[in-house]
Parts: C-alpha cells; sequence; structure tokens
C-alpha cells in the first residue's frame, strides 16, 4: 500500500472490510491519504469508502442468494425427476401384474384387459404415459404376445395415454375416449394378423372396443374416483 495505484485500488476499486480499512488508515497519515486525494477531505474518503463497502456487501448477498437458489432448485428438480421415475416405473409394474393375473381374457377377440383401467392415471400425472408404454411392452412380452402384439399394442397404448393426458381438462367421459379408440383401431388388425383370429375386422372392433369401455370407462373411472380425495398425496412431485 505504498503507491497511489495500490491505494486507489484498495479504497475506490475493490472495497474493504472495516477492519481493513482501520489497518489501512492506521498504516498511512491522513496526511499521506489525502495527498492521493487532494479534492477530497477525510470525510469524503470515508463516505466514499463505506459506499463500496456496501456495493460490495450487496453484491456478495445477491450472490449468495443467487448461489442458494440455483441449488435448491437444482435440488427440487432432481428430487421432481426421481419421483417421477418412481411413479411411472410404479405404474408399469402394476400394468405387468395386472395383465398377467388375467391374461386369460386379455389377448383373445373378446378381451377385457383390467390393466387398460390404469389409462386413466395420465390424468393425475404425466409419469403415467412412459409407465402404461413401458407396462404394457413389459406385459405383452412376458405374456407370450407375438411381435406384432407387442409392437402395436404397446403403441395402441401409448397413444391412449398421451390423448388422455392432452385431455386431462376435459370432462371425464372425454378424457377416457383416447386409449379406447385406439385400441379399436389397432388391435383388431393385430389379432387378424398376428394371432390369425378370422373373425371380421370389423366385428373385432366392436368386441375389442366393448372391452375398452368397460375395463378403460368402467373401471377407470372408478379407480379415478377412489384416487381422487388422495391425489395430491400420491402422485406428489
Amino acid at each position: 500500500l505504498t503507491t497511489s495505484r495500490t491505494i486507489h485500488l484498495s479504497i475506490y476499486e475493490r472495497g474493504l472490510t472495516l477492519e481493513s480499512y482501520r489497518i489501512f488508515m492506521r498504516n498511512h497519515s491522513e496526511k499521506e491519504v489525502q495527498g492521493r486525494y487532494p479534492n477530497l477531505t477525510m470525510p469524503e474518503i470515508e463516505k466514499l469508502y463505506w459506499r463500496k463497502w456496501f456495493e460490495d456487501i450487496n453484491d456478495r448477498i445477491v450472490a449468495l442468494v443467487r448461489e442458494r437458489l440455483d441449488a435448491e432448485l437444482k435440488d427440487m428438480t432432481d428430487k421432481r425427476t426421481t419421483r417421477l421415475i418412481a411413479q411411472s416405473a410404479v405404474i408399469a409394474a402394476i400394468y405387468v401384474v395386472l395383465t398377467i393375473v388375467f391374461a386369460p381374457i386379455a389377448f383373445e377377440e373378446i378381451q377385457v384387459r383390467i390393466a387398460e383401467a390404469l389409462t386413466i392415471l395420465p390424468i393425475y400425472t404425466a409419469s403415467a404415459v412412459p409407465g402404461l408404454a413401458v407396462g404394457c411392452l413389459l406385459g405383452n412380452i412376458i405374456g407370450g404376445a407375438p411381435l406384432p402384439d407387442v409392437v402395436f399394442g404397446s403403441l395402441a397404448t401409448l397413444i391412449g395415454a398421451v390423448g388422455t393426458r392432452l385431455l386431462r381438462n376435459s370432462k371425464l367421459a372425454i378424457a377416457v375416449i383416447p386409449p379406447i379408440a385406439a385400441n379399436m383401431v389397432i388391435i383388431p388388425f393385430v389379432l387378424r394378423y398376428a394371432y390369425e383370429i378370422p373373425l371380421p375386422i370389423p366385428l373385432m372392433m366392436v368386441t375389442v372396443g366393448l372391452g375398452e369401455v368397460i375395463s378403460c370407462g368402467m373401471l377407470g373411472l372408478l379407480l379415478y374416483k377412489a384416487l381422487l380425495p388422495h391425489r395430491d398425496s400420491v402422485f406428489k412431485v
């Protein structure tokens, strides 16, 4: 602290803590300091210091707050991602279990796939969309379905889940239509060409559609009403 440039940087540009300012003043006489700032009085120099000191403190506080907020936001994002993945995994697992347990009525031309009741869940959470798709995929594989059913059956469930998610703010009677329609259109072709069921495709559209009305419509709505009082805790993200 012996040159004009050093003194200038110490007081005006860097800003000093209270203790370092006192040390600085002990090491330099008022005459020397005033000699460096001939146009300023000592009170003015002190005001200059305090202004820079408060600016420095303010900058540090802002930086600390921003750092803390960024850390909390990252933590919240990580927790939310973990919860969404966990929800998807649970939904997929339940879908697989229901598909296997009720396999005798889940793969034929007259089918009521109980697991399709879960297609109502996208109304509550976006994690249900990948959960249903993965669950249907695994359920079809474990259930011994032929490759076309594994691919297009899972695709039908995915399309239905996405549609229900997009219509989540609509009336329930409308929100359940996408999975019913998707399966009603796609699955009859799977039954005809993968399972070689000789029934007319329009007839299988009717039978599959009726099964989906039971599973997605009736059972899905019952599931929706059962979860409604607990939606905030069950689907918390």
